[in-house]
């Protein structure tokens, strides 16, 4: 599994209904793409919970080559030529568990990302973050929970999906327009390796 997720950041009075309207319309062309675990649409909207308005898209890749077609095909040449080429963030997949509400539908998303600290060995911190995957999956309305790393820079990614606000859980929130989850069946449960 590899986890990918590009941020757009749009002025403070852009209107975020072109945004809903365009996952509206669009959503649906990677509802069968060859490749793509899930594809979470999510933005934040500039307010209490958020700074900024915001679109940004969240990938789980069953396969690389799923990601590199559409990195270099017209789903992406979309996004640069409405709003120019933004930085692809990447991370390796650790882990990915359903969550209890694993049928509902997904109307939050919670993306905390946590940097591994150069006094921590590397597989004690990643021991503890798959110890925390283990009991996001399990709380009520988990739908789905995805870590990841990313060495470079020694970051944990946790990305969980829930079907409702849920509290007391860190990290940026998103409202989900749409999820895309062709063949989530595909990326694999538990540990990575």
């Amino acid at each position: 599994m590899h986890a990918m997720q590009y941020e757009i950041t749009l002025p403070a009075d852009y209107d975020m209904e072109v945004i809903r309207r365009r996952v509206a319309t669009r959503g649906h062309l990677l509802d069968d793409f060859p490749g793509l675990g899930l594809k979470a649409y999510l933005i934040r909207e500039r307010g209490d919970a958020s700074q900024v308005n915001q679109y940004a898209p969240l990938y789980l890749w069953a396969a690389p080559e799923g990601m590199n077609a559409f990195l270099w095909g017209p789903g992406f040449q979309g996004i640069v030529d409405d709003f120019g080429r933004p930085a692809v963030q990447h991370w390796t997949g650790l882990s990915y568990r359903e969550g209890v509400a694993s049928g509902a539908r997904a109307r939050t998303a919670v993306r905390h990302r946590e940097r591994i600290e150069d006094s921590t060995r590397p597989a004690v911190a990643v021991e503890a973050a798959l110890e925390e995957s283990r009991r996001l999956a399990g709380a009520p309305g988990a739908v789905a929970t995805a870590l990841a790393v990313d060495p470079r820079h020694w970051e944990l990614l946790h990305f969980t999906l829930w079907e409702h606000e849920p509290p007391g859980v860190a990290g940026d929130r998103y409202e989900v327009l749409h999820l895309s989850s062709p063949e989530r069946d595909r990326l694999g449960r538990g540990r990575q390796w």
